[in-house]
């Protein structure tokens, strides 16, 4: 989830990819602003989480800055949960 909105990364439009390479998680990950003050909490949970799956031994995270995060990312899911809580989108 975003520490600053209960939204999952995958809502967010932040996950550009994922592939399973034996016991090897391999994620491609943006964030919504270069300058993210939670980036480094971020990457541990999804690597706390990740490890917990049975059988991933290792995860790899590269992050993306190309393309850019747009708010065209986001889900429909993320929207109506912005607009609840107020949130132009």
């Amino acid at each position: 989830l975003d520490p600053e909105f209960p939204v999952s990364i995958v809502d967010m439009g932040m996950v550009y990819g994922l592939q399973l390479q034996g016991n090897c998680v391999h994620l491609q990950l943006t964030f919504t602003a270069m300058g993210c003050p939670c980036m480094e909490m971020i990457l541990q949970d999804i690597r706390e989480r990740l490890l917990q799956e049975p059988g991933i031994e290792q995860v790899k995270i590269d992050i993306v800055w190309d393309p850019p995060w747009t708010r065209e990312r986001l889900s429909e899911a993320a929207i109506e949960a912005f607009r609840t809580w107020g949130v132009t989108v």
